[in-house]
C-alpha cells in the first residue's frame, strides 16, 4: 500500500514539473490610463492563445502575464496588446488605433522612442527587432514601414 501511495505521489510531482516547464510568467511596460485601459489591455493579452492570465497595473504601468511558451511568446502577446492601441516595450501601436482610444485611456506617447509598429498587421515576418523601422505613421502598415 504504501508503494502504491509513493506512485502515486512521484507520478503526480513529476507530471506537476513537466506542466509547469513549458508555463512562463513575464513582465512587461505596456501604456495606459485607467480602468477602461486595464479591461482593453488584459482582454488583449487574453486573447492570445496559450495566455493563462493578465494583470496591468495602472500605477506600474506593468502586464504581468502567465502563458503556455510552447503556444505563444512574450513578442505575440505585446503584438495583440499593440493592436488594441497600446504602446508596449516592443510595439508602438499605430496612430489610427491610438486615435480611436476613448479619450480618457490617451496617454501620453514617447515619439522620440525606436519601437516596432506594427500598424494593423498581426505579425512581422521576420525575427529580429533590429530589422524594424521605427515609423510611426498612419500610413505605415507594418512594423517595416510598408515593407
Amino acid at each position: 500500500m504504501k508503494k502504491r501511495i509513493f506512485g502515486l505521489v512521484a507520478i503526480f510531482l513529476f507530471g506537476s514539473m513537466v506542466v509547469s516547464a513549458k508555463n512562463k510568467t513575464e513582465k512587461f511596460q505596456v501604456k495606459g490610463k485607467c480602468g477602461m485601459c486595464e479591461k482593453r489591455i488584459e482582454n488583449a493579452a487574453t486573447s492570445v492563445e496559450g495566455v493563462e492570465t493578465a494583470k496591468w497595473d495602472e500605477e506600474s504601468q506593468n502586464l504581468e502575464v502567465s502563458f503556455n511558451a510552447k503556444k505563444t511568446s512574450s513578442k505575440k502577446i505585446q503584438t495583440s496588446v499593440a493592436m488594441a492601441g497600446h504602446d508596449t516595450e516592443l510595439f508602438s501601436a499605430s496612430d489610427k488605433k491610438y486615435s480611436d482610444l476613448p479619450g480618457c485611456c490617451q496617454y501620453q506617447r514617447d515619439e522620440n522612442k525606436t519601437q516596432m509598429n506594427h500598424g494593423d498587421s498581426s505579425e512581422c515576418s521576420h525575427e529580429k527587432t533590429t530589422e524594424c523601422s521605427d515609423d510611426k505613421s498612419a500610413t505605415s502598415n507594418s512594423c517595416c514601414g510598408g515593407k
